[in-house]
C-alpha cells in the first residue's frame, strides 16, 4: 500500500502517518514511512510518504504509484495528485489555506473553480471531505486530522477497533475521548460515499497486539 498524506504546517500530517504507519504495525506488516518538511512551521507544505505491506524495501512513493493521497488542503491536493496511480484514490479537505506567497501578495492564488477542474480531470476516484469543518463543530480544529482518519479508514479495511486503539495509545490521555468523536464523524462521513464495489484495498487483517507498537 502506498499513501501520500500532504498539507500545510499545524494541519497534523505527521500524527496522522504515525496512526496510519502504527495501525499497519498492530496488524503484523512492515512499515516504512518519509517526512519532508518545507517551512513547515510557516504554513509550508508537509508531506510525508507510508508504505505497508508484508515486506517494503524503501519508504519513497513513485509518482504514478499512490494508491490513496490524503490532502488537508485543497491546493496541496493538486500538487500531490499526479502521485496517484490510475486507480488510486484522492481523499482531500476542500479547506482553503492560502500559501505565504499568496499572502504577501507575490503571486496569485489559482481560482477554486480551476482546482476543482484539474484535481477532477486526475482523480476520477475522490472523496471530498469537509473534515477541518467537521473538526470545528467538534470543538477543536485541531482534530481535523483524525476526521481525515475516520473517513480514509473506509478504504482501509483494518479493522476499526484497531484505529480506536491506536488513536488510545498515541494521542495524550486528556484528548483521548475528543479524537474518537472526530474518528467517528470522519468515519460517519466516509460512509455516507457510495465508493462502489472493490474500493477496498485489503482484507481484513487481524491485530497482533495494539500493546507492542513501539510507541
Amino acid at each position: 500500500m502506498n499513501i501520500i498524506v500532504c498539507g500545510v504546517g499545524g494541519q497534523g500530517v505527521l500524527l496522522f502517518s504515525d496512526l496510519i504507519g502504527n495501525i499497519a504495525l498492530a496488524a503484523g506488516l512492515d512499515v516504512k514511512k518519509s517526512e519532508v518538511h518545507g517551512m513547515a512551521q510557516r504554513g509550508g507544505s508537509v508531506t510525508t510518504h507510508v508504505r505497508y505491506a508484508p515486506k517494503v524495501y524503501s519508504p519513497l512513493v513513485e509518482e504514478g504509484s499512490a494508491d490513496l493521497v490524503v490532502a488537508f488542503e485543497k491546493l496541496e491536493a493538486l500538487r500531490h495528485v499526479h502521485f496517484l496511480a490510475g486507480n488510486g484514490w484522492l481523499v482531500y479537505d476542500p479547506h482553503r489555506i492560502d500559501p505565504l506567497p499568496v499572502l504577501l501578495g507575490l503571486v496569485e492564488r489559482p481560482t477554486d473553480a480551476l482546482l476543482d477542474e484539474r484535481i477532477m480531470a486526475r482523480a476520477p476516484r475522490r472523496l471530498v471531505v469537509s473534515a477541518f469543518e467537521a473538526a470545528r463543530e467538534i470543538g477543536d480544529p485541531r482534530v481535523q486530522n483524525v476526521v481525515m482518519l475516520g473517513a480514509v479508514s473506509r478504504l482501509l479495511e483494518f479493522p476499526r477497533s484497531v484505529f480506536r486503539d491506536i488513536i488510545r495509545l498515541q494521542v495524550k490521555p486528556g484528548f483521548v475521548d475528543l479524537n474518537l468523536r472526530a474518528f467517528d464523524r470522519g468515519l460517519a462521513i466516509g460512509s455516507s460515499y457510495d465508493i462502489g464495489a472493490g474500493a477496498s484495498y485489503m482484507g481484513r487483517v487481524t491485530p497482533q497486539c495494539p500493546g507492542q507498537t513501539g510507541f
